[in-house]
């Protein structure tokens, strides 16, 4: 069985577009998905990248207009930028991976609502009256996160770490053994790839 390791950021507005998809695709192919959330401001300048307000404008106008596209194309709400687009993602963050270490509940929901919450609903991410919520209605405690905070702490800067060293350089990221997938706009390749087509 493949194991997919996808790596993000739960703030990242692609992450947001890449929705539930990498789990249907995971499932399509009978393949375990491993969340990965990782603070993508330390992985840029780690990588060769920049963060967005270090970028030449025309970068920034041209992407804009492509995630507004891009959305529209997924029939998705997508407000750019954010009404709370500056808040610490790591609450959040901390949130998915405690969920997914305690198992049960919906965890590709949970990361697609997250998204929603930020790009879509004009809600707090870094707010345990967002996240609790969310954890709840898919199917989690409403406490996972803070049982599970040192751990999930842990886990996020681990996460950072084994990204660096494997080739990681945004998000959304997939990795598959050595092949690699960058973007919510290659999760065809990778769906084509797990298939044996590519």
């Amino acid at each position: 069985m493949a194991q997919i390791d996808y790596y993000l950021a739960v703030q990242s507005p692609y992450v947001y577009l890449a929705g539930t998809r990498p789990a249907e695709i995971a499932a399509r192919h009978g393949a375990t998905l491993v969340y990965k959330p990782l603070d993508v401001v330390q992985l840029f300048p780690r990588t060769g990248g920049k963060v967005r307000a270090e970028r030449h404008p025309s970068r920034n106008d041209y992407a804009a207009q492509d995630r507004a596209r891009q959305a529209r194309k997924l029939g998705l709400k997508f407000d750019d930028p954010p009404l709370f687009g500056a808040v610490n993602p790591a609450p959040a963050a901390y949130a998915v991976i405690a969920a997914q270490a305690a198992g049960g509940g919906d965890l590709p929901g949970l990361v697609a609502a997250i998204g929603r919450a930020m790009w879509a609903e004009g809600r707090d991410i870094s707010d345990d009256e967002t996240l609790r919520p969310l954890l709840v209605a898919h199917g989690f405690d409403a406490n996972v996160a803070d049982r599970g905070m040192l751990m999930a702490a842990e886990t996020y800067a681990a996460n950072l770490e084994e990204a660096v060293s494997r080739g990681v350089f945004g998000v959304p990221f997939f990795v598959v053994g050595d092949r690699k997938f960058w973007g919510q706009d290659r999760l065809d390749d990778l769906d084509l790839h797990l298939a044996g087509k590519l």
